[in-house]
């Protein structure tokens, strides 16, 4: 059972920082990229449709996803907890038990600090790609 203490709190949480690194590079990428754009480089609309849209995936699964993978520790952290109890043989110890689903509740909460950002920066990035669309529009036009 130690075991699953571990990967809850190396691997779950190490999985959340890689994501939540993974969001903010792309949103650095994303940024340079729409801050040097010039919408009239493009031919087609569907050709810049695709340079505006490129990495925005990445960061809405990682939106949706992490509260999941939050979710995923914290249950494993809580099954910690339920076996200790029963390890102990009935002897319980509030303190312990308190402490130990407070241990697994930092997971949810690490994956909606990565989700709720990344879910704002995709819908910023979506507006943005909206925008630059239109101005493509109005040169053709």
């Amino acid at each position: 059972m130690q075991d699953i203490k571990l990967i809850v709190d190396y691997g779950i949480l190490g999985i959340l920082l890689f994501m939540s690194i993974l969001v903010l590079a792309y949103t650095i990428e994303r940024l340079f990229f729409f801050s040097s754009l010039h919408v009239k480089n493009y031919k087609t609309k569907n050709q810049l449709e695709r340079e505006l849209t490129k990495n925005l995936t990445l960061i809405s699964l990682i939106g949706s996803n992490a509260p999941y993978v939050g979710l995923l520790g914290t249950v494993g952290g809580i099954m910690v907890v339920f076996y200790d109890i029963g390890m102990s043989g009935g002897a319980l110890d509030t303190s312990k038990v308190i402490v130990g689903l407070a241990l697994a509740l930092k997971v949810t909460a690490a994956g909606l600090i990565v989700a709720i950002p990344s879910t704002m920066i995709y819908g910023g990035f979506l507006r943005k790609v909206d925008i630059k669309l239109s101005e493509w529009e109005d040169e053709v036009a």
